[in-house]
């Protein structure tokens, strides 16, 4: 048996294999049919904030060779489809008048992976905010989390008859702290406490959209996608391990607490007193709204230390060991370890690994082929760890590769590859990397069901 062969059998016939993408990083068409702004349009038109100014308003294209894209979804053997919904496509102004055109594309979109025998696995927030809604106050306003839900529901009142995996949000964490703590993100806020609200009403907008989901799609599953990377202490030193537990609260249990256990955790309700976030009667009961599934995106670990001067943990480079192109440790036993987290000490019934891949510095060949030798070992790497999970008695459901294409890579612009198939960003022409021949045949080598499971 070939090492990809004995690698397919540690999992079972039903896992789902995937790939994953997210609408501004693939769709291009910023002002077409009727679609609105997002705060990474704006985002990206603020001098300053993408490498060379560059911006989603092309992207992939996806919004209109979609029909193609699916076409190598097919030749990699796709189970599932990871996308995500843009709120200004559906809402313009974020709350009120629906864009027809706008749920047509999802409409044509679904029918498509479903003619295909993809299952479409939409996450409704990945991050495009419309624009109006952050004049008038963003996430650190309630009234967001309340335009959420009529969001929601024009979308799932739409597509609820077909699509049985629905995500609710992708990665809180990074919508909350990345965009509005740290301002390294859209819409560009460096407030803790606006980061602290905004993800309060992330939460409680998705505790409300579970509901409405489940009003228009009652057989579906419904989940959250949370980025979940272990917070490592740098050293044996007590102050390390101390600020890696912080590290940990900010990261991880501000956002699994709630969601899994009913609570915020109060060691760290404590060391943000002064800026605790407006949480009203009534809102943990929802934002614990039971899940069929929760979803990981696991990249890399934290690796923490005190600071010296007393701030807030810093997270350092890992001594040894290889990095990808975004400086992130090669670290496939942080998957194995969320993974079992979630198991042990949340139970957590069913988990999908929905992101996890590797940028590297592709480029195109005398061969015309594209040799990306260290994701194959990447993906190998971690796809392995997560059949550790497994045979550990974790409830991995499947697996998702970030990502199917090259994309736009938030401020990074277009200087970071994550894709299984190249994206000649000039021209549009799509090249399978040799990363997505090792994840077809991965998949093709799938073991057979049972033959009392096919009678």
């Amino acid at each position: 048996m070939d090492g990809v062969s004995a690698q397919a059998e540690a999992f079972p016939p039903d896992f789902v294999w995937g790939a994953a993408t997210s609408s501004y990083q693939i769709e291009g068409a910023t002002t077409e049919d009727g679609r609105g702004e997002s705060i990474w349009d704006r985002f990206c038109a603020t001098p300053g904030k993408v490498r060379n100014a560059e911006s989603g308003a092309v992207a992939c294209d996806f919004y209109h060779r979609y029909r193609d894209d699916i076409g190598l979804m097919r030749a990699l053997g796709l189970d599932a489809f990871r996308f995500s919904i843009a709120w200004p496509r559906i809402l313009p102004d974020g709350r009120g008048r629906v864009n027809a055109p706008g749920l047509d594309f999802y409409d044509r979109l679904v029918d498509a992976l479903l003619e295909a025998g993809i299952r479409p696995f939409p996450t409704l927030y990945h991050w495009d905010l419309p624009q109006a809604l952050e004049d008038a106050g963003g996430w650190p306003a309630r009234a967001t989390a309340e335009a959420f839900v009529e969001y929601v529901d024009t979308v799932a009142a739409r597509l609820g008859d077909r699509i049985t995996d629905w995500t609710t949000h992708n990665e809180p964490f990074c919508s909350s702290w990345v965009g509005y703590g740290w301002g390294v993100h859209a819409p560009g806020r460096a407030s803790v406490a606006d980061a602290l609200a905004a993800a309060h009403h992330l939460l409680l907008s998705h505790g409300w959209a579970v509901e409405v989901i489940r009003r228009h799609s009652p057989d579906a599953e419904v989940g959250i996608v949370l980025d979940l990377w272990p917070m490592q202490p740098a050293s044996d030193d007590a102050t390390d391990a101390d600020a890696a537990r912080i590290a940990d609260g900010v990261h991880s249990r501000w956002f699994l607490d709630p969601l899994l256990r009913g609570e915020y955790p109060e060691d760290m309700l404590e060391h943000f007193s002064h800026v605790a976030p407006p949480v009203a009667d009534g809102d943990l009961a929802v934002i614990a709204e039971p899940l069929e599934f929760v979803g990981v995106n696991n990249y890399s670990r934290g690796l923490v230390r005190a600071d010296p001067a007393g701030g807030e943990p810093l997270e350092v480079r890992a001594p040894t060991g290889k990095l990808t192109d975004m400086g992130w440790e090669v670290y496939p036993d942080g998957l194995y370890e969320v993974i079992m987290r979630l198991h042990r000490e949340y139970a957590v019934p069913k988990i999908y690994v929905t992101e996890n891949g590797a940028a590297f510095a592709d480029v195109v060949t005398h061969d015309g082929r594209v040799h990306d030798l260290e994701r194959r070992a990447y993906l190998a790497d971690y796809t392995s760890a997560t059949g550790r999970t497994l045979a550990d008695g974790a409830p991995v459901a499947g697996y998702f590769v970030w990502s199917l294409l090259d994309t736009f890579e938030w401020s990074f612009g277009y200087s970071k590859r994550f894709g299984l198939v190249y994206v000649d960003y000039a021209t549009l022409a799509r090249i399978p990397k040799d990363s997505f021949h090792w994840y077809r045949d991965l998949i093709a080598r799938r073991p057979e069901p049972a033959a009392s499971a096919r009678t």
